[in-house]
């Protein structure tokens, strides 16, 4: 996929039929609904990512959720999973609200981009490999366009997946050159002069939060460390400005 904007994948995305599947599976949820959202019109389209164009954490997460974002059309919106993503968002300065509700609800990313492996929410919340083969452009060309990026954050072994591949595809050196999925799991990924660190998490889906495998200040963790990565990359960009910048003349 050529190198686009924001605003031109999103619409690639939103129009996308790679996997004519999952768009009947997604357009027969929305018809068929919850009962508790009966009343409410699904977005029942591919979900495009959802942050700040100038962002320098980029978060990976798995698929729309079935009567999450595939109700509301913004990722982590509307389910349990959001309602333990957007609150440590919040918490760490990411976000302007700790509470998502759906697309109009006034919430904003800062210096955070949400998006995914896949885009259309699959049967069990299980992506077939070419499922995941066929939306990886969309996630390659988000991070051509995030040219500021110095964290990624891999929600769960695909989000982590996806993101290694992502890298790699884009001639990224990985240390460890073999990472293993792990909560709170670091590689260091190079490519001349630009470094990118990938933070491994558990995915906060209700069966990890639920049964304690994920908690609030494991999953803060990942948000706090991923800031005082931006910070200090920010100050040693910094700090080589002015080191390249002219002398003045006395």
């Amino acid at each position: 996929m050529a190198h686009l904007t924001l605003a031109a994948i999103e619409r690639s995305v939103v129009a996308c039929k790679r996997c004519p599947e999952l768009r009947a599976y997604c357009a027969t949820v929305a018809r068929e609904k919850r009962r508790a959202f009966a009343e409410q019109r699904y977005w029942g389209k591919p979900v495009p990512a959802f942050g700040d164009e100038r962002a320098r954490v980029m978060i990976v997460g798995l698929a729309p959720g079935a009567h999450g974002s595939n109700r509301t059309g913004r990722p982590f919106t509307g389910d349990a999973s959001g309602d333990f993503l957007y609150p440590a968002l919040h918490r760490a300065g990411f976000a302007t609200r700790g509470r998502a509700t759906h697309r109009n609800d006034g919430v904003r990313l800062r210096d955070a981009f949400i998006t995914a492996a896949v885009r259309c929410a699959p049967p069990k919340n299980k992506p077939t490999t070419q499922e995941l083969h066929n939306c990886f452009p969309y996630l390659l060309a988000e991070f051509d366009v995030l040219a500021r990026l110095s964290v990624v954050i891999a929600l769960g072994s695909i989000g982590f997946g996806a993101s290694l591949k992502m890298l790699r595809a884009r001639g990224y050196s990985l240390d460890p050159s073999r990472p293993r999925f792990a909560h709170g799991a670091e590689a260091v990924a190079k490519k001349g002069e630009r470094t990118i660190r990938l933070i491994a998490s558990y995915h906060p889906s209700r069966q990890n939060t639920n049964t304690g495998k994920l908690t609030r200040p494991m999953f803060d963790e990942v948000f706090s460390r991923a800031a005082s990565v931006v910070r200090e990359a920010g100050a040693g960009r910094a700090a080589a400005s002015r080191k390249r910048a002219p002398a003045r003349p006395s």
